[in-house]
């Protein structure tokens, strides 16, 4: 996408993803007036990446014609105890002063937030969490993880896991996780994690979690079964997290959140569980798809800021 220069402030928000990096410029209106999108040369190692990062930020703020605020959404988070990022499935990131770098490269103030954390921010601000106090945004996809926005602003909490509802054990003799437990959410309610539960089961192995649900609308047994234990540990996992927190409103992003009877069995799944005689808590499908991210990130500066 390109615009014209047009001399006012600029806010630049970047995803930092795993295969594509993605920069936008937003206006204070919340309107994305240019994106680039530059491969994330991953293999290429660190240094690598901060350099693309750098060009991204270079090109948007000369087609912007102005210097312009960033912020970052990184998979992982920044350690509190070393001010390194951890945590990261770009591994080639975990244990470098990524926040650190950034700025001495870019010759300002930078902020980063984990990624979830700034999907759960673009939704609570301008998407479908907006008038709502308290949002715990979603994101089921390749991993599950999680984000609280309290009043338009990110909660993280003083160890920086604030909404990683992906790690808490599910079900303590499920498959091994990355993080070293076993039965974590995030080895059930991903894409994956359906995978694996599907060829558990004698599913035929080589299909996606897309193909699956797809097979289950069709009648197929094996998969229509898969869907009903995912649905069942969706319930049990949200309502753990809803008896907590008790948000104002879910949003669910990512590739699973596409699954429309998430919203309707799902939640009735959820309602099995919550500490309460009713679910009032609503689930909302994600407004900005897949570029609450990159949105997010760019709401890290929050206009009185700029």
């Amino acid at each position: 996408m390109r615009a014209k220069g047009h001399g006012s402030p600029a806010r630049i928000g970047i995803d930092l993803g795993g295969t594509k990096t993605e920069a936008i410029v937003m206006d204070e209106a919340g309107n994305v007036v240019l994106r680039e999108r530059h491969p994330t040369p991953r293999d290429a190692g660190y240094e690598a990446i901060l350099d693309n990062v750098r060009a991204l930020v270079t090109d948007l703020e000369k087609q912007a014609g102005a210097r312009s605020t960033v912020g970052v959404g990184t998979p992982g988070a920044i350690s509190t105890r070393t001010g390194r990022l951890k945590n990261s499935n770009t591994t080639c990131l975990n244990g470098k002063p990524l926040h650190a770098d950034l700025e001495r490269l870019l010759e300002r103030p930078v902020r980063l937030a984990n990624d979830a954390n700034c999907f759960a921010l673009s939704e609570a601000i301008d998407g479908a969490g907006r008038h709502h106090d308290v949002v715990f945004g979603v994101i089921m996809g390749t991993g599950v993880g999680g984000g609280i926005v309290c009043r338009g602003e990110i909660h993280t909490g003083p160890q920086a896991i604030a909404g990683e509802w992906g790690h808490n054990v599910l079900e303590a003799d499920g498959p091994a996780c990355y993080c070293g437990r076993r039965g974590c959410v995030e080895t059930f309610l991903s894409g994956p994690g359906l995978v694996l539960d599907y060829e558990t089961h004698r599913g035929e192995p080589g299909l996606d979690a897309r193909s699956i649900a797809a097979r289950a609308e069709h009648g197929d047994k094996l998969a229509a079964a898969a869907m009903g234990r995912f649905f069942d540990r969706f319930g049990k996992a949200l309502a753990v997290v809803i008896n907590i927190l008790d948000p104002d409103a879910v949003v669910l992003g990512g590739g699973m959140s596409n699954v429309q009877r998430l919203y309707t069995e799902g939640r009735e799944r959820v309602a099995r569980h919550v500490f309460n005689d009713e679910l009032n808590t609503p689930i909302l499908p994600n407004a900005h798809g897949d570029s609450a991210g990159v949105r997010g990130a760019a709401w890290l500066w929050a206009p009185a800021e700029r």
